[in-house]
């Protein structure tokens, strides 16, 4: 089970779907992401534009619009996961601030507009997290000092693009998140 932790949806339980091929990241672990983005050096929360890449339940975009963002893009492509994050949308009743795009993060289309928090939580250790930088890069994605929140395995290894500097680090066990922001323009 996982829930919204804080802001206008607190508290609502989100779906979950039964396998291993979802993962939601823990409540404990979205409420540290959170507390870290709420320093100076990141974007504000309030009325910002959140990307949520490899959304699964769409827990860390859906808690973003609880703590103010104006709007949130999930990416996905696992079908039953699609499903689950569709309901969970409705669930809080955040069809009119969200968007979906089925598909890769890795092949990610031209943003309408760039995002100042962006969130990637890919499978571990399948070397997805750089072309996934490339890629929100490449589309226009992330905002002039935008930050991109990345949970990857402790052991993964880290390739930024030159136009993102890694800001903090922390580690939980086999996990590590990553704070990382744009630096300059293309």
């Amino acid at each position: 089970m996982t829930r919204i932790i804080a802001g206008r949806f607190r508290g609502r339980t989100l779906e979950v779907p039964e396998g291993k091929d979802v993962r939601p990241t823990t409540d404990r672990m979205r409420e540290r992401v959170f507390s870290m983005l709420q320093h100076s050096r990141y974007p504000d929360m309030l009325e910002a534009r959140v990307l949520d890449l490899y959304a699964g339940t769409g827990a860390l975009g859906l808690e973003a619009l609880s703590r103010g963002a104006a709007h949130a893009t999930f990416v996905e492509k696992a079908p039953v996961a699609l499903g689950v994050l569709a309901r969970n949308i409705r669930a809080v009743k955040a069809d009119d601030m969200t968007a979906v795009i089925r598909g890769s993060a890795t092949a990610l289309p031209p943003a309408s507009t760039p995002c100042d928090i962006i969130f990637m939580d890919p499978p571990y250790r399948e070397g997805l997290v750089r072309p996934t930088l490339d890629a929100i890069l490449k589309g226009g994605w992330l905002a002039d000092k935008g930050v991109i929140v990345i949970e990857q395995a402790t052991d993964d290894p880290m390739d930024l693009p030159d136009t993102l500097a890694l800001i903090d680090e922390r580690s939980q066990g086999q996990q590590r998140t990553l704070f990382v922001m744009h630096t300059r323009s293309d």
